[in-house]
């Protein structure tokens, strides 16, 4: 018995859909797709922001005029004590230095409070008065006075000219002289008459300084507002002045 010629497409009769409890439906379905995607950027923005960079909003005046209030800026995170260098805009956490001394003992921001700050977190905005950001003018080692005979401020026996401080303001008005301890950062505000930086903490344990290991990252550029888009570059003359080996 010869084989017949295959049934035409057109010819073939298609078999009954199911019907009953067993029918399924051939509408595609609509899972929830914006859901997932809005889950993914929130996982890859947490990531970005735990390990690479941050956002900051700036409140304060102490670092005018080279970051206003109102700034927001972006702080590269992969950076270490080794990799710092005098001259550049730091952002640290203050919770032990800074923070902890002028923080009332009764002061806490309550269940709420902190929840909506860790939430704020996740999107770059800062809430707290933990962090601060300033300008690493001593790192280990080194001897910082002011000031000079000529007014300026002095590291390892070199002036610094510092044009990036508020016109009008002296490089300090309260004296001082001190070694930097090692692991610990002297840091300061541009705004040197509006900034309660190192020179503020003299008499607190660690002498004003700050720990290398609190340094959240380095300031690296402003997106926000955008008529100051930019980078933060470091001073050379600050960071060329050889360093003291600590022991």
């Amino acid at each position: 018995m010869k084989p017949g010629p295959d049934p035409s497409p057109h010819d073939a009769t298609a078999a009954p859909a199911p019907t009953g409890a067993a029918a399924v439906s051939e509408r595609p379905r609509r899972g929830p797709s914006w859901l997932l995607m809005l889950a993914v950027a929130l996982l890859v923005m947490a990531l970005v922001r735990g390990f690479l960079v941050q956002s900051f909003y700036v409140p304060s005046g102490s670092m005018e005029p080279t970051i206003v209030p109102g700034d927001r800026i972006l702080v590269n995170k992969l950076v270490d004590g080794s990799s710092l260098q005098r001259g550049d805009v730091v952002v640290f956490d203050g919770t032990t230095t800074f923070a902890a001394a002028e923080r009332k003992p009764h002061e806490d921001k309550g269940i709420i409070g902190r929840a909506l700050a860790g939430a704020a977190t996740l999107l770059g905005v800062q809430l707290g008065e933990e962090d601060f950001v300033k300008r690493v003018i001593g790192l280990p080692g080194d001897h910082v006075v002011c000031c000079a005979p000529d007014g300026r401020l002095e590291v390892n026996g070199t002036p610094v000219s510092e044009p990036y401080i508020e016109p009008g303001d002296k490089p300090s008005e309260l004296t001082f002289d001190i070694t930097v301890p090692a692991g610990r950062l002297w840091v300061m505000g541009d705004h040197r008459g509006d900034s309660a930086d190192s020179r503020s903490h003299l008499g607190d344990p660690g002498g004003g300084t700050v720990s290398v290991d609190d340094v959240v990252g380095r300031t690296v550029a402003r997106y926000w507002p955008l008529d100051r888009i930019g980078g933060f570059g470091t001073p050379q003359n600050l960071a060329d002045i050889p360093r003291v080996a600590t022991r």
